[in-house]
């Protein structure tokens, strides 16, 4: 048991499961706007334990199948399975409890949701193989996390509604940028192991402006949303905060200065997801 036990707690820790929040006040924006305020309390729990556990499925596999990468790479070698903390077969069953306890939440939600499960566990472990396969695998990326939304929508009602398509388009949009911007972390490590990217394929300049009209367009699909969904004030102030907190995260780092890479990917991209929610949220329970 204490064998058990430590290797759950390192991979917890190998997967930062409490990086969760970069997508779930997302899917929770899909479900209150789904309802036009707070969902059933079960399915708002049911929503948590299938963003949490289809999270935590995706990273542990990611780090699964990039084993013998990051092993060679400085930046990553300390990882806990090419450091041999933590073995490859306790990930591999760690990461098919967490796929088995998404299916059975998205199956206790509706007909629907358990239909599309295989399909989001597909886009989501997928994104493991897509650096060695195309340059754009910062997309697939951003996919993986924007489905959050529309998933949350059809787990509220049973049906899609295409102008939650918007949000998901707009989550794609920003994951995918700051994801261009993570990977200018590895430029060296990729282009000797063969692996495609946007900064392998442009360049580190050409990765940043990339990333800055990916972040553009995610601010113009959220303008979007405001008539879209007949949102008013606060959730137009909600947006121009993510436009400020956006532009400031990209002054704080350079294609020659990537010291503060940390504290754009982790605590403005939060800070960004639950601003981005709580403020929704208070203009539909503001205009109710």
């Amino acid at each position: 048991m204490t064998g058990l036990w430590r290797s759950t707690r390192v991979t917890l820790e190998m997967i930062k499961w409490e990086h969760s929040i970069f997508a779930l006040p997302f899917a929770l924006t899909g479900a209150m706007l789904a309802a036009h305020g707070v969902p059933e309390l079960r399915v708002l729990l049911l929503i948590v334990v299938c963003m949490v556990s289809a999270r935590s499925a995706a990273m542990a596999f990611n780090r699964l199948v990039d084993a013998d990468l990051d092993a060679v790479n400085p930046r990553t070698a300390t990882r806990a399975i090419p450091a041999g903390v933590l073995s490859r077969r306790f990930t591999g069953l760690f990461t098919l409890l967490m796929c088995a306890v998404f299916v059975a939440a998205a199956g206790a939600l509706n007909k629907l949701t358990l239909i599309l499960s295989p399909i989001a566990l597909a886009v989501v472990l997928g994104y493991s193989y897509m650096k060695r396969i195309s340059r754009w695998s910062h997309l697939v990326l951003g996919l993986a996390l924007g489905i959050a939304p529309s998933a949350a929508w059809i787990a509220v009602r049973g049906t899609l509604d295409a102008r939650i398509i918007v949000l998901t388009a707009a989550v794609l949009l920003w994951v995918g940028g700051f994801d261009v911007f993570y990977a200018c972390q590895d430029f060296e490590h990729d282009r000797k192991a063969g692996l495609n990217s946007i900064p392998q394929a442009f360049g580190l300049q050409g990765a940043f402006w990339i990333a800055r009209a990916m972040h553009v367009g995610m601010v113009a699909l959220l303008i979007w949303m405001v008539p879209l969904f007949g949102l008013g004030t606060i959730a137009e102030v909600g947006v121009g905060i993510v436009a400020g907190l956006l532009l400031y995260e990209h002054s704080i780092i350079a294609p020659n200065d990537l010291l503060r890479m940390n504290a754009a990917f982790f605590l403005l991209n939060g800070v960004i997801s639950m601003l981005y929610f709580f403020s929704v949220a208070t203009d539909i329970f503001w205009r109710r």
